[in-house]
């Protein structure tokens, strides 16, 4: 056990505001694990919910662990000793439940890792009684499991309120001593999934056949929290280690009413949820005792109904507002004269479509007028710097439709220059470009994504295009990286291996190229509306809605004689 570690969990949490800890000796300990950075995991206001729920139990007792960084990470490798708890510098083998909670495809990569750390076997056949039971859950693991299915014992499918006490009350009834016995148990409550009692058969890429073993249901049911104001969702430990340190982070509403084709999140949170004001201004009087700004949280927030009067409450108890990003068709002076008076100098709005055909297939409901208009009423208003989110590589797109997001962004260019020149001072655009990922549960889960090379070619277009322009910055995501998301959204529990191999190696670019079937295939292939998906065992969105939402998206684009989709 390395003394350093030691000394560096013991500053952390000196840092740490908030935090109760609780003494050791509670009759279910549990290990949460946010597998990515400190910085990264404390600033997820979910992973921060589950610890405090868990610990709002009295026979529970949930401590944290997070993947090393790399000095850390040097140090375990020098001293040889296994992964440490946060708050009381245990090893997660010695914890009753370890529990993941995963946000990101991405960080399936570093789960192996993280198992090896910790001396723990990462695949659940290999785990015997001596050992944790593993758990997992997040908004990953319930939009698609099966890429990590084979290191976890059970996967909880939804939100964590309506689904821990269940969790928890069956581990009060009957103990996890029996593991088969409690699994089999387990499988049988809603919202809980159990990998090893489904038989699952493939035939290439294909999915062909799954199987419920022992009483498993054949679905999944996803469970989501039914009363917004149960229990407010914020920052429940405040520290200097994360990019929020200086505000105070409250969920205003859950899920998002637009319905945007290509986005997970207006799918898998429906039904769209907004907690009261009462409840919201309650969470803003404990919040400014801590911090002067309130960081608004939620996939739509600027759709909360009372916005206006919470932001001018918050105001007026002499804090400061904080939001991600603005719906375009929800702006108004009120709310830019707020951002404003809590200092905010740069607005993110979220086109997505670069032209008006593009925004019409993903059903974003917006016109080039609209976005005009939102960003003469910003620089109206003196806020000069603007970040605007686009998609490139949606289904059917063309070079006709990247041309007409690059004259967008010449429209808006010049709009800033000219109140620049007038003002005496600088304004900026922030282009930032993202390639399209397909996501399960969403109406173009069914589509493949656009070849990398292809991408590639449209960013530099785009890069070559913008940088003629004067006052505006491209920002974009690697089409590799994307590749990478668009396989762990899409894939079948043979990943496991491919995530294995991956830590083995190094290099999950040197593990893809060894890995059966063709990950390319994976990844850029148009799903048959016919065929089983992975993650169709969720019970979880509206499967018709998806499939009228598909064909409606692709009626006209068929009509013009692309081929592909709506079949």
């Amino acid at each position: 056990m390395s003394w350093k570690i030691i000394e560096k969990h013991r500053r952390i949490l000196a840092g740490e505001e908030g935090a109760a800890p609780k003494r050791r000796g509670g009759k279910l300990t549990v290990c949460l694990v946010y597998p990515n950075r400190y910085a990264v995991g404390m600033s997820n206001l979910g992973f921060q919910a589950v610890h405090a729920l868990l610990n709002g139990e009295p026979d529970v007792l949930c401590e944290r662990a997070f993947l090393p960084d790399a000095e850390e990470l040097r140090e375990y490798r020098k001293s040889g000793g296994p992964l440490l708890s946060l708050e009381s510098q245990q090893p997660l083998s010695s914890f009753d439940l370890v529990a993941f909670s995963v946000s990101f495809e991405s960080d399936y990569l570093n789960i192996p890792a993280i198992f090896d750390l910790a001396g723990i076997p990462a695949r659940s056949a290999e785990r015997g009684a001596a050992h944790p039971l593993v758990m997992g859950g997040g908004a990953a693991l319930f939009l698609n499991p099966e890429p990590v299915a084979d290191f976890m014992d059970l996967i909880c499918i939804g939100e964590g309120e309506p689904l821990l006490p269940l969790l928890l009350g069956l581990v009060r009834a009957r103990g996890i001593a029996d593991r088969r016995e409690f699994l089999t148990d387990a499988a049988r409550l809603p919202g809980i999934y159990v990998p090893s009692l489904y038989e699952v058969v493939y035939d290439g890429v294909r999915l062909l056949s799954r199987r419920a073993l022992g009483g498993a249901p054949e679905r999944v049911r996803r469970l989501w929290m039914a009363e917004p104001d149960g229990r407010s969702t914020v920052s429940e430990i405040l520290t200097p280690g994360t990019e929020f340190s200086d505000m105070y982070l409250i969920e205003v509403s859950r899920g998002c009413p637009r319905g945007c084709r290509f986005c997970a999140a207006g799918f898998i949170y429906l039904p769209y949820r907004q907690r009261s004001l009462e409840t919201v201004k309650a969470a803003v009087a404990e919040g400014l005792k801590a911090r002067h700004k309130i960081g608004l949280v939620g996939a739509a927030v600027s759709d909360y109904r009372e916005i206006g009067e919470l932001c001018r409450h918050i105001l007026e108890q002499g804090g400061k507002v904080s939001v991600s990003s603005l719906r375009i068709d929800r702006l108004d002076a009120e709310m830019i004269e707020v951002l404003k008076a809590s200092g905010h100098k740069t607005v993110a709005l979220a086109p997505e479509g670069g032209s008006q055909r593009m925004r019409d297939l993903i059903n974003k409901n917006l016109t080039e007028e609209q976005i005009l208009a939102a960003c003469d009423l910003l620089i109206g208003h003196d806020i000069l710097n603007l970040k605007l989110y686009f998609i490139i590589g949606l289904p059917t797109e063309t070079m006709t439709d990247l041309e007409e997001l690059v004259a967008l962004v010449g429209k808006i260019r010049e709009r800033v220059i000219a109140a620049a020149k007038k003002n005496k001072r600088l304004g900026e655009i922030i282009l930032s470009v993202n390639p399209f990922v397909p996501k399960p549960f969403t109406p173009f889960q069914w589509c493949g994504m656009e070849e990398t090379a292809s991408l590639e070619r449209k960013l530099k277009y785009l890069q070559q295009a913008v940088g003629k322009l004067s006052n505006v910055r491209l920002q974009a995501e690697s089409p590799k990286d994307a590749w990478l998301q668009a396989l762990l959204s899409r894939g079948d529990r043979r990943l496991s291996a491919f995530l294995l191999r991956a830590a083995e190696l190094g290099s999950w670019k040197r593990a893809a190229r060894e890995f059966d079937p063709s990950p390319d295939l994976l990844v850029h292939r148009d799903i048959p509306l016919d065929e089983p998906l992975p993650w169709g065992f969720i019970e979880s969105v509206d499967e018709g809605r998806l499939v009228r939402e598909y064909r409606r998206a692709f009626a006209e684009a068929c009509s013009d004689g692309l081929s592909g989709y709506g079949d």
